[in-house]
């Protein structure tokens, strides 16, 4: 009879507790919200920026064995980590300085110096290291990204302004323009034979010229909306996240690149609205769930690699190798830049983290070739969740290094301001 009861009772249990959206919409939600609180606390109590706290969250659960988040990345969790990418791109391009570009032709040579210093010498570390060239030509392409995202993140938490702050956004922003176009065209080429220059250039043509059409489109259609609604109007913050949403499914799904269309439309809408204007409040707060989610997301992927200490090494020496690189990048094209070797020196540190557009290129590599996709994921994955972490800490170290953070880099500093903003 107690027995009768017992399996009465929890088929009853069993039946009434349903989340109507699902277990693991529950498990995410929390997760969001311990990530939230470990930012908070991470920024507040070590003076740290609070995208390091999402990352030590996503690891803890990673390293536990979550499994929400399938690796390579596939349906709904890369459609929100590109979403999540496209609408800090798409930001990031709308910031980017086109004009300076025509007075300080300079930039753009650092710019280019720096991702080709960083995939060669990347490339050339791996070879001597016994890699196989097609493992060694996605990680080289992966980690020519300097993360806008991490960056972006950093400086908005310290609040830093200044030429070594626009600097490194800038070349963050170029570098992930060459290497999204790379590394989505090649992806495709992977297991295919050996192939002329021109047979390499048409995928990379074919991966800008629809990535330009969506972006374009995007561009249009928002410079449309701004002619007749306010960018201070929640209205206008639900359309432009509408657009990029779509524009983001669209380049994907007819062969272009997400992020980069986003990059596109960003530049392109500068240029079709020059006047400055800030990004509405409402959009402001869910990009800021969408970025959570997205560093939370990396770094849960990042930690389910087959760690083992015969990789360490030639991920440490990855790591090495691609921030001498960077450093060395800007400061050879330096001279006649408008920049000290110092402020070049902390712009070279600044440009360290890796994150989720390194993630979206590897992921684009494994899923086109399983067979070669352990190899890669040994390297690049543990350099991704390294230098997540790492690398938004050297970007504040750099920021606070020239000078242009706005608050002392002290805990009780950012506990001041909390108090003031309540």
């Amino acid at each position: 009879m107690m027995s009768f009861l017992s399996n009465d009772l929890l088929g009853f249990w069993s039946e009434w507790v349903r989340p109507s959206a699902g277990l693991p919409t529950v498990l995410w939600s929390l997760l969001l919200a311990t990530a939230a609180a470990a930012g908070h606390l991470v920024q507040r109590y070590m003076g740290l920026p609070k995208v390091i706290g999402y990352s030590i969250v996503g690891t803890i659960v990673g390293f536990a064995g979550f499994e929400g988040a399938i690796w390579p990345l596939q349906g709904i969790s890369q459609f929100l980590l590109e979403l999540g990418v496209a609408i800090v791109l798409f930001e990031a391009g709308g910031r980017l300085p086109l004009r300076w570009f025509r007075h300080n032709p300079m930039v753009l040579l650092q710019s280019l110096l720096e991702a080709t210093l960083t995939y060669f010498g990347v490339f050339w570390a791996l070879h001597w290291l016994g890699v196989p060239d097609p493992v060694a030509n996605p990680v080289a392409l992966m980690a020519i990204v300097a993360s806008p995202a991490v960056l972006s993140r950093v400086v908005m938490d310290t609040r830093a302004s200044g030429p070594v702050t626009e600097r490194a956004m800038t070349l963050a922003t170029l570098n992930t323009f060459y290497a999204l176009a790379l590394g989505y065209a090649q992806a495709g080429l992977i297991e295919r034979a050996p192939l002329g220059l021109l047979q390499k250039l048409y995928p990379v043509a074919v991966v800008l010229g629809l990535s330009f059409v969506v972006g374009a489109v995007m561009a249009l259609a928002l410079r449309s909306a701004l002619r007749v609604m306010s960018p201070t109007s929640e209205n206008t913050s639900i359309l432009l996240l509408a657009i990029i949403a779509a524009g983001a499914a669209l380049a994907a799904h007819f062969g272009g690149a997400a992020p980069l269309a986003a990059l596109i439309g960003g530049v392109l809408l500068k240029v079709l609205n020059p006047k400055p204007w800030a990004w509405p409040r409402q959009l402001g707060t869910a990009a800021s769930l969408l970025t959570m989610l997205m560093f939370v997301l990396v770094s849960i992927v990042a930690a389910q690699a087959d760690w083992s200490l015969p990789v360490a090494s030639v991920v440490l020496a990855v790591i090495g190798v691609r921030a001498f690189a960077k450093i060395a990048g800007v400061a050879i094209a330096n001279p006649g830049s408008g920049a000290s070797w110092k402020q070049a020196f902390w712009v070279g540190c600044a440009m360290s983290p890796l994150s989720s557009i390194a993630l979206l290129i590897t992921s684009s590599f494994v899923a086109a070739s399983p067979l070669l996709g352990t190899m890669i994921t040994q390297i690049a994955l543990p350099a991704i969740l390294l230098m997540e972490v790492l690398g938004a800490v050297l970007a504040t170290i750099a920021i606070h290094g020239a000078g242009e953070s706005s608050i002392p880099w002290t805990p009780e500093a950012f506990g001041i301001i909390e108090e003031t903003q309540r």
